[in-house]
């Protein structure tokens, strides 16, 4: 699933293309590819609004239209939104076409179905028609520090990948970042979340602006079907630390890569680097 880096990536490229442009018309594909509102009502509600705005929170990319309106889209796991010549081929997976005033197509793509786009109309927020959006905790690259994450995780018997991975914890952290971000703060995945001390978490939160900010540089990563705003592979998993690593030699001490699973997620650590302090109790 698309993480924080690659859709602040597919943000910033949206930015440069389509600010200014206006949605002359558009036609759904696949019915439930549109969460809101019914594909039909979608159709006119979306035509004639100009784009002025594109923003994240957490994994939603979020686009402020003219008159009070908005688009949301959550990716999920392989969804992507792309500007395109109007007269390119549709992709097999094409579900969603936005056609733009400017002669190019805002193209929703999907192969499994599960990504999702919101109309929000004039005299809403987002947060009224996508509520969890309200639900969402901290923004990593803005305003997480050891203190915040000292609050949050206060208590917390859960493994602190698990915690990593709540979207109300921290905001748009998913498999890949938490385990590059564990790895770069040499704690262990299975550390009880509430056990760590604040030199730790100082240490963490820094580690993870530092491996977003990186990964957005790269563009993101592409495992399978990730693709930016124009297309272009994101290449961060070719420089990273343990994840997708599960048997090679650490690139810090040598030692193999290990893989669990932890709280049904994937897990690769080195186990000389992050050592297991504090076991968790099996009813956790």
């Amino acid at each position: 699933m698309p993480e924080l880096p690659e859709v602040e990536t597919v943000c910033r490229g949206l930015r440069n293309l389509v600010i200014g442009d206006t949605v002359s018309g558009a036609k759904v594909l696949r019915a439930e590819s549109i969460e809101y509102p019914a594909p039909e009502q979608f159709v006119r509600s979306i035509r004639n609004h100009s784009i002025e705005r594109v923003h994240r929170r957490g994994k939603y990319i979020l686009i402020d239209l003219d008159r009070g309106a908005g688009l949301a889209v959550h990716l999920r796991m392989s969804g992507r939104l792309m500007v395109v010549d109007r007269k390119a081929a549709p992709e097999r997976f094409l579900r969603v076409k936005m056609n733009l005033a400017s002669g190019r197509d805002l193209r929703f793509e999907d192969m499994r179905v599960f990504g999702r786009i919101w109309y929000v109309p004039q005299g809403n927020t987002f947060e009224d028609i996508i509520p969890t959006l309200a639900e969402l905790g901290i923004e990593p690259l803005e305003e997480m520090d050891g203190a915040h994450l000292e609050g949050v995780l206060k208590g917390k018997k859960m493994a602190i990948k698990s915690a990593l991975l709540d979207q109300r914890v921290v905001a748009g952290i998913g498999n890949i970042y938490a385990d590059e971000s564990l790895f770069r703060a040499n704690i262990h995945p299975l550390r009880a979340a509430g056990a760590l001390k604040r030199k730790e978490l100082d240490v963490l939160a820094d580690v993870i602006r530092n491996v977003l900010e990186t990964a957005i540089e790269k563009r993101g990563s592409t495992l399978r079907d990730y693709r930016d705003a124009e297309g272009v592979n994101g290449n961060y998993q070719d420089s990273s630390w343990v994840y997708g690593r599960f048997g090679q030699a650490c690139k810090v001490c040598g030692r193999e890569i290990e893989r669990a699973k932890i709280g049904g997620r994937s897990s690769h650590f080195c186990t000389r680097c992050q050592p297991l302090k504090t076991r968790l109790k099996k009813s956790t």
